[in-house]
């Protein structure tokens, strides 16, 4: 029996009714007494509520053949917009979306600098809330993705670039009175799987671009660790005394296995100023013998990460985000028949429903739990 003030109990279950209009809609209000065992009464005046703050819609009569037809309900998904964000290695990538992470719009800025400014990203946000049309809310949350490490909002650690300010998320809240989060890009793909298509509460995301990334939901919480650092698997060693890496270490995965450093070994191997991810790829299915032992070390050395993470973490499902297994087809059966599994556990190795997408979603995500203040927990 839950007790306490009138006026928490209401807006508790104002939470409670939004939270089951979002995640089932088109809903009645019959519907939601049902589900939520709450008196049509109780309903009817939450229902009200959320209508007049235009965070619900009435979209039309449900088919019945007995009776009056009852009104469905849905979210006024948009009712405001989200602005996502990925601070990648060469370029910044922003997606504009409604409340559920639809009618996106995504734009790309090619970037040189390796210091990222307060003032380059503000004239980033700016271009894109010039874009954006009115709406009730506006622009409820920025959210963007940092190919590093992040705590409390703050920048740790990015070993590819640098960000100006470490609380550069509240320099642009302060500066566009908008609220702005900062979160590990792994972070932010595990989040949009898990909140928008996987149900498994343990589920890891493997990020593979400039590093090696992983984002983590154990028992269906994002798990991020005492400073922020889980999940930094690029930075496990695979070579003792190896390569150095940005980290401080030797030897670690991502100095192996990583996209940028798969492309700078061919282009070493093969007497190449530079080449494009287009052109290796180009090259690995015409057959190139270079292109074809590259991809079978980073076949090897993903399926050494990943079992570590499997008798580590014992996921149910891992999820690899990477060009080479997008564009190479059979990889993650390759990578998964070399993990030599003697204690005869099941895993799925999958590549994301979402792809890159999934990071923006972790985005929207993160923005509207923000704004609706809603009971999903994320640590």
């Amino acid at each position: 029996m839950i007790t306490g003030s009138q006026e928490y109990i209401r807006d508790m279950n104002r939470r409670l009714v939004l939270d089951t209009i979002i995640h089932n809609n088109p809903l009645s209000r019959a519907n939601l007494s049902k589900k939520l065992h709450l008196t049509k009464a109780t309903i009817s005046a939450i229902v009200q509520e959320l209508i007049d703050l235009e965070l619900v819609e009435e979209i039309g009569s449900a088919d019945t053949t007995k009776g009056r037809k009852p009104i469905l309900l849905r979210f006024h998904q948009s009712c405001g917009n989200v602005i996502s964000m990925d601070l990648a290695l060469d370029k910044t990538s922003v997606m504009i979306s409604d409340l559920k992470g639809e009618n996106c719009i995504v734009k790309e800025y090619p970037r040189q600098e390796k210091v990222i400014t307060e003032e380059y990203l503000s004239r980033i946000i700016q271009k894109t809330l010039y874009s954006i049309p009115e709406s009730t809310y506006g622009v409820i949350g920025i959210c963007m993705g940092i190919h590093g490490v992040v705590n409390n909002n703050e920048i740790q650690f990015t070993p590819y670039y640098t960000i100006e300010h470490k609380n550069i998320a509240e320099i642009l809240t302060k500066r566009f009175h908008i609220p702005v989060f900062a979160e590990n890009e792994a972070n932010l793909c595990v989040l949009g799987e898990s909140a928008y298509h996987y149900s498994q509460k343990n589920l890891m995301y493997i990020n593979v671009h400039s590093g090696i990334g992983m984002g983590i939901m154990m028992d269906g919480i994002l798990f991020r660790g005492k400073d922020g650092f889980a999940g930094e698997i690029g930075h496990t060693i695979l070579f003792p005394e190896g390569r150095p890496c940005p980290c401080g270490n030797h030897g670690c995965l991502e100095q192996y296995a990583s996209e940028k450093a798969i492309l700078e070994e061919y282009a070493r191997e093969k007497n190449y100023s530079f080449v494009t991810l287009e052109k290796f790829i180009r090259d690995y299915h015409n057959a190139d013998p270079t292109a074809i032992s590259l991809i079978d070390r980073f076949i090897l050395y993903m399926s050494i990460g990943l079992n570590n993470i499997l008798n580590t973490l014992n996921p149910d499902i891992i999820i690899l985000n990477s060009s080479f297994s997008t564009n190479i087809p059979g990889i993650c059966e390759r990578i998964q028949s070399q993990i030599h599994n003697f204690l005869g556990r099941d895993f799925s190795l999958i590549t994301g429903e979402y792809q890159d997408i999934s990071e923006f979603l972790g985005g929207v995500h993160i923005c509207v739990n923000d704004f609706l203040n809603s009971h999903s927990q994320i640590f």
